[in-house]
């Protein structure tokens, strides 16, 4: 019997215990919490209501035939004058009780119960909820819409990431960005051969996926583990709830941002948004084990070979031509490096990134989304996997992570790896460093949220509209009056700024306030509906986008100033923030919608 088909111990298929409600056409999660495991607990628990996905179970835990008219009167012993026990009412269920009674005497013919069954329309909103709930897949990690219910949150790990992240789940009016790490961290059975099986792990895969404001699109974001990189000081939360400063460091690999020195993933998303100017809103972690029970779980991930793979290292062996890989044979295709392009780790990202996009594919197929065992499996695999900080702790709150992720069509996510070169440092180059120019464009367009791919929303009319602020007659720089605040990560950037707008712009009422009272990711200047010209002249002067302007609903009086705060896209006085309209032909791209053989 396959992992599939496979029920649990006390002989309860996981599927039965899923039902769709009619009122509110999602399927929802019937567990038996009372402790007992005889199937006259089961009926009178109120654990089984009418309209299950499957058969209900018989006393000896079996499944009971009959007709359907027959079984929905057997579920509901107050029919029989039995005393149905005290009553618990199920969420999304109190609509079925009727004004005259109580449920269960709300319809005693075949029209009555035939009125239970849902609606074709409410039936299609339930597949499209659980199969969007359960779209967000990467790096082996899978999660889904039924982790909302309290069954599931007993198996994540949380870990305190304090400021360098968000403590609400996602921000409606804001894009949503998600560090994706995999770990390297050589525990569990199987894993004794894989390396330094000692090693606390390092932030060896990793992934940032910014999620637009709008949802219509993503960009999964790579960045090599190998990357030489200066890495923040943080603060890092001890077992006894204390917290621990940990220095930074100048000039190492990424992956030490893990790990290493007491290191926790708070710490890996300061290190992103040092590098790239995009604040982290969470953080998913998952080690060699995740990657082998969800590939598992998930039925398979089918991948394509341009020639036969045998590599000693990850323990990966396999002829040329398509197959469905799980388990170890998953974890050995997305860690292998010699077998692929110019065996390194660039080479070794873009296979793992067509490993994902499969499984993305395999998430939203029929196969899975129609298959309640399947999703239940799934979910609770995905769950018992996870380390997530603790913005996204429980089961409902990330869940509703996953049915924001999941309004992402899957041909509008977008692959790439951080544009980089070989270090000019080395001799014989073995780790990277930043391609500036490159890397530099793409982390703007990202920060402006602006799509790798082209789509047609609501946003790019939004977009245009707030890029018509920056058109139309500029004031004199003599007569641009602006309070400058310093919320970015460039030190002295207010003070730098004023020097530059003064002595080179001519903006001689320009101030410096200092810090701003928080940081901010994003440069933004405030002005009154009077102020517009000097608005659009200093906008002119910084290479500010349309993003940036934020008017005001009343006139400035007197000798009221804009204020301008620079946030951590903010490079230095002179430098334009203003991001390209479209990415760079040279810098490579994927499409989690098409399958691509690996070479």
């Amino acid at each position: 019997m396959d992992a599939q088909s496979r029920g649990r111990a006390d002989g309860i298929d996981p599927a039965d215990q899923w039902v769709l409600n009619p009122q509110t056409g999602d399927y929802e999660l019937r567990l038996n919490h009372s402790g007992g495991d005889s199937g006259e607990t089961s009926r009178t628990s109120g654990a089984r209501v009418p309209n299950s996905r499957g058969p209900a179970q018989d006393s000896a835990g079996g499944r009971r035939g009959g007709s359907r008219e027959d079984r929905g009167d057997r579920r509901n012993p107050a029919r029989d004058g039995q005393d149905p026990g005290p009553k618990r009412e199920v969420p999304g269920q109190r609509s079925r009780r009727s004004a005259n009674g109580p449920r269960g005497q709300e319809s005693s013919g075949p029209a009555g119960r035939r009125s239970r069954k849902a609606p074709k329309a409410r039936r299609k909103k339930a597949l499209l909820w659980t199969g969007g709930t359960m779209a967000f897949v990467l790096v082996g990690l899978s999660v889904g819409g039924y982790a909302l219910y309290q069954h599931f949150n007993g198996n994540l790990n949380t870990v305190d990431v304090g400021e360098a992240g968000n403590k609400n789940v996602f921000d409606n009016d804001a894009p949503v960005n998600i560090l994706i790490i995999g770990t390297d961290k050589r525990t569990g059975k199987g894993n004794e051969g894989y390396g330094d099986k000692g090693s606390v792990g390092h932030a060896d895969t990793n992934i940032l996926f910014h999620v637009s404001e709008d949802r219509t699109n993503a960009t999964a974001l790579s960045i090599p583990r190998d990357l030489i990189t200066d890495i923040p000081e943080c603060e890092v939360k001890q077992p006894d709830g204390s917290e621990k400063v940990v220095p930074g460091t100048r000039g190492v690999r990424f992956n030490q941002s893990l790990g290493q020195e007491g290191r926790n993933a708070g710490c890996t998303m300061e290190t992103v948004r040092e590098i790239t100017g995009i604040k982290v809103d969470h953080f998913m972690m998952v080690d060699f084990n995740a990657v082998k029970e969800l590939s598992t779980a998930v039925g398979g991930v089918e991948i394509c070979l341009a020639k036969p793979v045998k590599d000693p290292d990850s323990h990966l062996n396999l002829p040329a031509g398509e197959h469905r890989i799980q388990g170890e044979d998953a974890l050995a295709f997305v860690r292998t490096r010699h077998s692929f392009g110019n065996h390194g780790d660039l080479d070794r990202i873009k296979i793992q990134q067509q490993f994902i996009a499969s499984m993305i594919r395999q998430m939203q197929s029929d196969d899975t989304l129609t298959s309640p065992t399947k999703l239940y499996k799934l979910a609770d695999a995905a769950t018992k996997a996870l380390t997530v900080d603790t913005g996204i702790g429980t089961g409902t709150k990330l869940a509703s992570l996953a049915q924001e992720l999941s309004k992402v069509n899957t041909k509008n996510i977008t692959f790439t790896t951080v544009p980089v070169l070989d270090n000019p440092a080395e001799k014989t180059p073995v780790t990277v460093v930043l391609n500036p120019p490159k890397a530099d464009a793409l982390f703007a367009m990202m920060r402006d949220d602006t799509s790798l791919t082209e789509v047609k929303s609501k946003k790019k009319a939004a977009k245009s509209k707030q890029d018509a602020l920056l058109k139309g007659p500029k004031a004199a720089a003599a007569d641009v009056r602006v309070d400058v605040y310093n919320g970015g990560k460039v030190p002295g950037a207010a003070q730098t700024t004023v020097v530059w707008l003064q002595n080179e712009q001519g903006v001689l009422k320009s101030t410096n306030k200092a810090n701003a009272p928080a940081k901010v990711a994003k440069t933004t200047l405030e002005y009154a509906p009077n102020q517009a010209d000097q608005a659009r002249a200093l906008a002119a002067m910084m290479g500010l986008p349309g993003s940036a302007m934020k008017k005001g609903t009343t006139d400035a009086e007197g000798l009221q100033a804009m204020v301008l705060t620079l946030g951590d896209d903010f490079k230095g006085a002179g430098t334009p923030i203003t991001g390209p309209a479209k990415v760079p032909d040279d810098i490579q791209q994927a499409n989690a919608d098409k399958a691509e053989c690996a070479k």
